[in-house]
Order: C-alpha cells, then structure tokens, then sequence
C-alpha cells in the first residue's frame, strides 16, 4: 500500500479549525433558512447521524499522552497521532469513504503512523540545517487562520471544537512555518512543463470517457493541473527524503 506524508500537523489543525467554522457556520445557516417542521427534522435526523460517526472516529483515538513512538530519543505523543488522524478521516469521508470500517480503520493507523514518523525526521533534520520561525513569522500565520472568522470567540469556538489551545496552535504553527522553509530549500519542485500539463489533461480525458460531463478547456485549468504536478512531485522526493532519513534513524514504534 502506497504510504502517505502529510504538510505537517500544523496545516492539519488549520484544516480542522476551518472544518468547525464550516459546519458552525453552515449549522446557522440551515438554522435561519429552514422553517417548515419537515426540514428540521430532516437537519434533527442528520445532526445525529453526525454524532454517531463522530463516536466512531473517536474511537479510534489513543490518550493524548501515551507515548505513540521513540524516534532518535524523542517522544511522539498521542495527541499528535490523534490530530494526524482526525485530519485522516476527514480525507477519506471528503472521497465518500467510510474511515469507521475494519480495513479502512487499520489502513488509517497505518498511515498516521507513517506521517508522524515522516514530520518528525523532517522536523528533526530541519533543525540540524538551522531552519527555525520568528514569533513575527507565527503570528502572521495566525492571522490567516484568523480571517476566516468573524471575530475572536468565533475562532475560539472553533478552537475548542477542535481540541485546541494557543499554546499548542503556535507551538505547532511554527513547526509547520519551519517544515515549510526546509521544503522549499531543500526539495525544490522542478519546472512543469507544457508538455507534462498536456499529457496530464489527456489522461484526464480518456478517464472521464464518452458520454459524460464535457471537461474544461485546457487554458481554464492550467494553473490547477500545474499545481497538481508540482505537489506530486513534491510529494514523490519528500518521501524519497524520509526514506534515507530512515536508514540512520531509531524509530520503536508503540502502538
């Protein structure tokens, strides 16, 4: 099974703080539109079918402070493996996918796994090549996270929802800030070229097949196939990277 790495766990919270001021937001919404008995028992109905997944998903969780894995002496802790997870299954529900089910669920601790072994190597190199974030640096970023949100309670509702604290949300926002400086210096992206974008929409084309929705024009989706590539890329010499962090590296795995 092909093995996944994830940004880091600071873009995962920020995945999951935009989650919750989602579907806050879309809760008022439905709230203030739907009137009619039928509707609210419609939303009554949905509100627990969410609840009773959502138990599910947390049963998959571990303590926060159980010790996950041993990796060059340090500690990864459950409440990493449990952020890398949460972010996880909300990946494999956006795809239609039940993350609840027997394979489904030893195919996410897997991968949870692995994605912390991954960040931590890369944190850990990281930090011998001397990349660190100014203060300055993690609160702009917060900022961002921020503008999502009408105002400060919204974003600490949103905080709660998710488990969060500021310490950890800045503690975590200059890991990802960190991460994000070694990617760019030390696993550059290749240029994509035209030629690459062309052979990707082509493929794109003959999946799609006769007889469905006709694709967008080659021009119009450009910029996103580029993007696509690059981040394939990317992706592909990150775990190249992590695989040569591996060979002299001490990983006792816990769980």
């Amino acid at each position: 099974m092909k093995k996944i790495i994830f940004p880091l766990i600071a873009g995962i919270m920020a995945i999951t703080l935009t989650a919750c001021g989602s579907n806050d937001k879309g809760a008022q919404s439905n709230n203030s539109k739907e009137q009619t008995k039928t509707a609210q028992t419609e939303e009554q109905d949905q509100e627990k079918q969410m609840k009773e997944m959502q138990k599910k998903l947390d049963k998959q969780k571990i303590d926060e402070k159980k010790t996950v894995a041993i990796i060059n002496d340090e500690k990864v802790l459950g409440s990493d493996y449990n952020m890398v997870l949460s972010s996880l299954q909300m990946q494999m529900q956006q795809m239609g996918q039940d993350p609840t089910s027997e394979e489904a669920a030893k195919q996410v601790k897997e991968q949870t796994i692995d994605s912390l072994v991954g960040q931590t190597l890369i944190l850990q190199e990281a930090d011998k090549k001397g990349y660190q974030a100014s203060d300055d640096e993690v609160e702009k970023q917060l900022a961002k996270m921020k503008e999502s949100y009408k105002d400060s309670t919204k974003f600490e509702d949103a905080m709660k929802l998710a488990g969060l604290d500021m310490t950890t949300l800045k503690a975590k926002t200059a890991e990802n800030i960190q991460y994000m400086k070694y990617m760019e210096k030390e696993i550059p992206v290749e240029e994509v070229t035209d030629e690459e974008i062309q052979a990707y929409y082509n493929q794109s084309a003959q999946q799609a097949g006769a007889g469905v929705q006709k694709l967008p024009k080659l021009e119009d989706v450009k910029p996103q196939i580029k993007q696509q590539l690059e981040q394939q890329q990317q992706q592909k010499q990150l775990t190249k990277r992590v695989e040569e962090l591996k060979k002299n590296a001490k990983v006792d795995i816990k769980i």
